[in-house]
């Protein structure tokens, strides 16, 4: 399907009401195409539609007519009370959607995974590099989270070898204003921002902007070879360099203290599976995040530029829209 896009039919986002669905679908449909998001959130435009991606009935109602799938539809948090639901979501969810989009004969199939599934237990602590060439095991994965994408990223390479015409899209994190749902990466920037994080990891950070990002999920579907994995990022910034950019922005000093590895992840350990596990409230630093930032990885998207020509903007722009869109929300305190 290179070069064919969206031409002759719909195109369907799942999880269109999210924070990088909403922009994909505004850019689709500013490219004169018409598409239908499909969410749990209630319609915003006539071609939508509200439903489950567990829901099969649901989601081949929303496959009928429908030419190029974009499947963003997930959970994205780093932790859940219960830890079976990353797999009811992001991968039993996949696989409904891999089932109905073969029924329906869909030409373009496009896989949001995540830059999570590239690090795993055998990624060294301390700096690494890393690109979509890296392909890890499921039970290699650093937690529940990663290990359910991954999962689904090998359904959705195995649709791919039966003819499903699918890529994968591996995004690094997303950032700009927009961010309703706190995703952790936003959520952490609020968090430095008000304060509320007195010591911090020293880890490597790759931040895509969230228009930069929905830009590469449409040259993925557009350009990508069927099987094959785009990972989708920006540029790699050390936490020093992040909280000086936020102090900046929020006039509020930067944290000094940098905790050792080790310890956070004894602090983790605890809060994840002790605190989190009796009171049933997100952890302040979840395990899989504190064991994700040790590998202090920098990401590589040299192969989406050779072969999708796309490139991130910089994040600076970015972190600042999400600063004043803090502001305007009330959300700096």
């Amino acid at each position: 399907m290179s070069g064919s896009g969206g031409a002759g039919g719909l195109t369907l986002v799942t999880g269109g009401a999210g924070f990088v669905g909403k922009r994909l679908v505004e850019k689709l449909r500013d490219r004169g195409e018409r598409v239908r998001s499909f969410d749990l959130a209630p319609p915003a435009h006539e071609d939508d539609m509200q439903g489950s991606i567990l829901d099969v009935k649901a989601l081949m109602d929303a496959m009928i007519g429908v030419r190029s799938v974009f499947h963003l539809a997930g959970d994205a948090q780093l932790w859940a009370r219960d830890r079976t639901a990353f797999t009811t979501v992001n991968l039993e969810g996949t696989q409904f959607m891999l089932l109905t989009a073969k029924a329906e004969g869909v030409a373009r199939f496009v896989y949001c995974s995540s830059l999570t599934t590239l690090v795993g237990e055998n990624t060294p602590i301390g700096p690494s590099q890393a690109d979509e060439t890296i392909r890890l095991a499921p039970e290699e994965m650093l937690g529940p989270y990663p290990r359910s994408k991954r999962f689904a990223e090998c359904a959705v390479e195995d649709a791919a070898k039966e003819g499903l015409d699918a890529v994968i899209a591996l995004p690094t994190e997303p950032l700009g204003p927009g961010d309703e749902a706190m995703t952790p990466p936003t959520k952490m920037i609020l968090d430095f921002a008000n304060g509320k994080t007195p010591a911090y990891i020293d880890c490597i950070l790759n931040f895509v902007p969230v228009d930069s990002l929905a830009d590469g999920l449409i040259a993925a579907r557009d350009k990508g070879r069927k099987g094959e994995r785009y990972l989708l990022g920006g540029e790699n910034t050390s936490m020093q360099d992040l909280l000086a950019q936020i102090a900046a922005l929020s006039g509020r000093a930067a944290p000094k203290t940098k905790m050792p590895y080790w310890v956070a992840l004894a602090a983790g350990l605890i809060d994840t599976k002790l605190v989190s596990a009796v009171t049933g409230t997100a952890p302040k630093a979840p395990l899989t995040g504190v064991r994700l930032a040790g590998r202090q990885v920098s990401f590589s998207s040299e192969k989406a530029r050779r072969e999708l020509g796309w490139q991130a903007a910089p994040a600076a722009p970015a972190l600042k829209e999400t600063m004043q869109w803090f502001r305007e929300r009330g959300l700096l305190v």
